[in-house]
């Protein structure tokens, strides 16, 4: 299986103000790309071939970095583009909510520890919500790692690498988390990526 660039699910433009038209260019149409292309030259030639992207993921984490990172963003990207839309935010699913509750106590505090696992996270990586053992929880990970990796499944993640928000919010990294959490999350994608995992 080749990688492959899917276009965004929205108009450059429709995340403003909380994503600019030029953050999702540079974004989606150099960084991701290069993570496709990368990828696909990576794979040739090696067992991985022919695999689906899970399985290059986790079976190339720890052995191949190279290939491992440009998979894992990919990964990390195809639903990252889907776990925002314009006008995001807002209420959470029924089943997904109560899910939420009984992981890390409330909506509030999951947003609040989202925000801080993402301002924490050192360098570049990922805030999580994943479900691990039945249980939603907060993550976060370095460079292109996910919780696919460490036994759990990815739900929702943001991307806290400077490129993903550095044109619109500068050096201010928890705004951005902020303006993620309250403006432009899928719920509805969240729920669907929760609902496989039951």
């Amino acid at each position: 299986m080749s990688f492959t660039l899917p276009p965004l699910p929205y108009a450059y433009d429709a995340l403003q103000p909380y994503m600019s038209k030029e953050t999702l260019e540079y974004h989606h149409d150099k960084h991701h790309n290069a993570y496709v292309t990368t990828g696909n030259n990576l794979i040739k030639g090696t067992e991985f071939e022919g695999k689906s992207l899970e399985e290059i993921v986790k079976g190339s984490y720890g052995k191949n970095a190279p290939l491992f990172n440009n998979a894992g963003q990919h990964y990390n990207h195809l639903h990252f583009w889907n776990w925002m839309k314009p006008n995001g935010g807002g209420a959470i699913p029924g089943a997904l909510e109560k899910a939420i509750v009984d992981g890390c106590g409330s909506v509030d505090k999951m947003k609040e520890d989202f925000i801080a696992a993402g301002v924490g996270q050192f360098g570049s990586g990922w805030a999580w919500l994943a479900v691990k053992d039945g249980k939603v929880q907060v993550m976060k990970t370095p460079n292109g790692e996910s919780p696919l990796v460490h036994g759990a499944t990815p739900i929702l993640g943001c991307d806290v690498w400077e490129h993903s928000y550095y044109i619109d919010y500068r050096n201010r990294r928890p705004d951005y988390l902020k303006a993620f959490v309250d403006h432009l999350v899928n719920w509805e994608y969240v729920d669907q990526m929760f609902q496989k995992t039951r």
